[in-house]
């Protein structure tokens, strides 16, 4: 992963909505969560809920899948791995090349 890939993942979940969509998603774990109940779950209008899903789409934080008449949303675990091993690798790096 690019830099520039890192900061759209971190700039999505930086905003408090899309935090809380995240988080819910990855509660529902690898079987995802009908776009219905995540917006009964959450409380969220449905055209401020797509509108901030298609941010975590775009950062490939999030996948869709459609059985039917229903719309999934999936947290990508990979993704967030990378993004988070990103800031981890980067951790102390200069007091590590003291030792």
């Amino acid at each position: 992963m690019n830099i520039d890939e890192i900061a759209k993942a971190l700039k999505e979940l930086g905003h408090s909505t899309r935090l809380r969509i995240y988080k819910r998603l990855v509660q529902a774990g690898l079987q995802g969560m009908a776009v219905g109940q995540l917006q009964e779950d959450l409380e969220i209008p449905g055209s401020t809920l797509s509108h901030h899903i298609a941010g975590l789409v775009s950062a490939g934080l999030v996948k869709q899948r459609r059985e039917g008449r229903t719309l999934y949303c999936v947290a990508q675990f990979e993704k967030l791995d990378l993004v988070l091993s990103f800031l981890k690798d980067e951790c102390c790096i200069d007091e590590r090349s003291r030792a």
